[in-house]
């Protein structure tokens, strides 16, 4: 057995915990750029901790998915600024962002060198600025991933810019910064989160170390979904929606992914479909054509067995098979009214082109089987 596993090289955690950060903001450096969303006054509770630990900070808000374009306009605004360290609080597109403009402030070059599909794919030369990243959603684990997806228009794709350099100095992950998230974001960044505890559970390159998190993750997810959607200030649901997500991102930067988000790239890339909703809505449907597939190609698989204690874990029940695990995601999807494929505007006559870009990317690669291009036809049409 051969496995590494990597991951930020601190990980501060607990409710409260940015109260308690404040040392931490006295060493990061002269002048923070702070990467925020699209509403930059959640940042405040941070930006009055910097002024009063005596470091400047300037703000650079992300609306929606960051683009190639938004890694440039980040870079050119720190260098302007003469910013020496990065801050990214907010979702999984501001942590992603925050991690790329850090990586090309000290990298020279396009940030379209270093990109894979459509770029060159170069490796990074230099370490990144020195980088914090803050969660303010329990789902996308990007605190703690050595890549960040960018969108290019022009290119109708969703691509990564990748490199272990890119892990996070640092990873602050308080779930009080969860308690305001309406339940509808509630809803879709936690079965993104589910997403990434059930995919590397099963994928090709698993290991002991990812299987301890994502079982503890599952269970975790299992246990408080429903309490963290339905009352958002619950604490403990919280926390443990908070801890799930934190796993999710340990357990896919180390062991990979599956089908969903090979989907979920190129469905990104062409349609501006939030990412937790398109996992959401794939997710149920892969589970079952993967079980097929492995029936029929491959039954001895390990990916069939760790389905079935899938299923147990999200039914709380020893004896629940994985058909019932599938049902848990169906009836959630179906309770908090996550939108299907098709109001995103996906219809059937987009499906040759989402399944030939699929096909490619390389979440695809360490699904437990390989789908067919009719299989993952068939879990298109499933989802719309």
């Amino acid at each position: 057995m051969q496995f590494e596993f990597t991951t930020a090289t601190r990980i501060y955690f607990g409710a409260g915990e940015l109260r308690r950060f404040s040392p931490w903001f006295k060493t990061g450096g002269r002048h923070a750029l702070v990467v925020t969303g699209k509403n930059p006054q959640r940042a405040e509770p941070l930006l009055k901790l910097l002024k009063e630990n005596g470091a400047a900070a300037t703000t650079f808000s992300v609306s929606g998915e960051p683009q190639i374009q938004t890694v440039r306009d980040g870079v050119a605004l720190a260098k302007r600024e003469n910013c020496d360290w990065v801050i990214g609080m907010g979702g999984g597109s501001v942590i992603d962002a925050g991690k790329a403009i850090a990586a090309m402030m000290k990298n020279e070059g396009d940030v379209l060198d270093y990109v894979e599909i459509i770029g060159q794919g170069k490796e990074l030369a230099k370490r990144p600025a020195r980088y914090l990243a803050i969660p303010t959603t329990a789902g996308t684990g990007s605190e703690v991933t050595r890549n960040a997806v960018l969108a290019s228009p022009e290119h109708r794709l969703k691509v990564s810019l990748r490199h272990p350099m890119m892990l996070p100095e640092g990873a602050l992950v308080d779930p009080e910064l969860t308690y305001d998230l309406p339940p509808d974001i509630t809803a879709s960044t936690g079965l993104d989160a589910l997403t990434q505890l059930i995919e590397p559970l099963v994928c090709l390159r698993a290991n002991p170390m990812t299987d301890a998190i994502c079982l503890d993750g599952i269970r975790r997810v299992a246990k408080s979904f429903r309490r963290a959607v339905e009352n958002g200030t619950d604490a403990k649901a919280r926390e443990d929606m908070a801890v799930a997500s934190l796993f999710g991102g340990m357990a896919l930067a180390n062991a990979g992914l599956g089908a969903v988000h090979g989907f979920a790239g190129p469905i990104g890339g062409m349609f501006s479909a939030p990412h937790g909703e398109i996992c959401a809505a794939l997710l149920a449907d892969v589970m079952e054509v993967n079980m097929r597939a492995l029936r029929e190609r491959d039954p001895r698989s390990h990916a069939l067995r760790r389905y079935y204690t899938v299923g147990r874990l999200l039914a709380g029940n020893g004896h629940a098979t994985a058909n019932v695990g599938i049902e848990w995601i169906r009836k959630l999807v179906s309770d908090f009214k996550i939108p299907r494929l098709g109001a995103q505007g996906i219809k059937p006559e987009h499906t040759d082109e989402i399944v030939k870009n699929a096909m490619n990317a390389s979440s695809m690669k360490a699904n437990p089987i390989a789908l067919t291009e009719a299989e993952l036809g068939e879990i298109l049409q499933r989802a719309m």
